[in-house]
């Protein structure tokens, strides 16, 4: 028995699509989950206020970033903010892993 020579290209096409499915490309594993939230705890927590409130940086409340568009924050995750202590975390964090990040930081 034959193969349809469309099989290959067909299984990666549906491939394509889930993973572009909405909620695909943010669940992520439990095991980083906890790692990001010791992050957000102690790393960003060491300059943002072991409660978030501020310290040397500013507040990463919800209230406080209401006014911030969710990519601009992650983009400030990743590439850091020049001319502040707000250094790049993009060698160590996915884009998933920042937007992760922003929103617990929502409270979402």
């Amino acid at each position: 028995m034959r193969r349809a020579s469309w099989l290959p290209e067909a299984a990666l096409a549906l491939a394509l699509i889930a993973a572009a499915a909405p909620g695909a490309a943010g669940e992520l594993p439990a095991q980083r989950q906890a790692e990001l939230r010791h992050l957000l705890d102690h790393d960003c927590g060491s300059c943002h206020g072991l409660t978030r409130r501020g310290g040397l940086g500013p507040a990463l409340s919800a209230t406080a970033l209401g006014d911030r568009d969710d990519d601009f924050l992650i983009d400030t995750i990743l590439l850091g903010r020049r001319g502040t202590p707000m250094a790049p975390w993009g060698s160590e964090l996915s884009r998933d892993d920042a937007r992760w990040l922003v929103d617990r930081m929502r409270g979402r």
